[in-house]
């Protein structure tokens, strides 16, 4: 079930409003590639929703599914924004990886996107 895990969303029934969502998920794991030792981070993902809203058991199902994962952090992070900018499509999003310290060295990565805006036709 966690295996194939997937974000889904739910209607955002203020979606004529702007406003902030943030999620903070502290025990984020995955598996360093290289060395197959397990990877700590905290996930914060912010996102101002368009039309739709993250389901948040989908959201907790979804990152555990990287615990058994083989990836670098870079990529676990644009990963994630990648799959949440095809569900929610929303305005703006931000993830950030805060990854525990490994061999000495913090990790912190952080990737964003943002909405296209579409310009009036004068």
């Amino acid at each position: 079930m966690i295996a194939d895990a997937r974000l889904e969303t739910v209607p955002n029934t203020v979606a004529r409003r702007d406003y902030e969502v943030s999620f903070t998920i502290p025990e984020f794991t995955c598996v360093c590639p290289r060395s197959g030792f397990p990877d700590f981070a905290t996930i914060h993902i912010r996102y101002a929703p368009y039309k739709k809203l993250v389901e948040l058991k989908s959201l907790k199902l979804y990152i555990n599914k990287y615990r058994d994962v083989p990836i670098f952090h870079e990529a676990a992070v644009n990963k994630i924004l990648d799959d949440f900018v095809a569900a929610a499509d929303p305005k703006w999003v931000e993830v950030v990886g805060d990854f525990n310290v490994r061999g000495n060295i913090k990790t912190i990565v952080t990737a964003a996107h943002a909405r296209a805006t579409r310009r009036r036709k004068r």
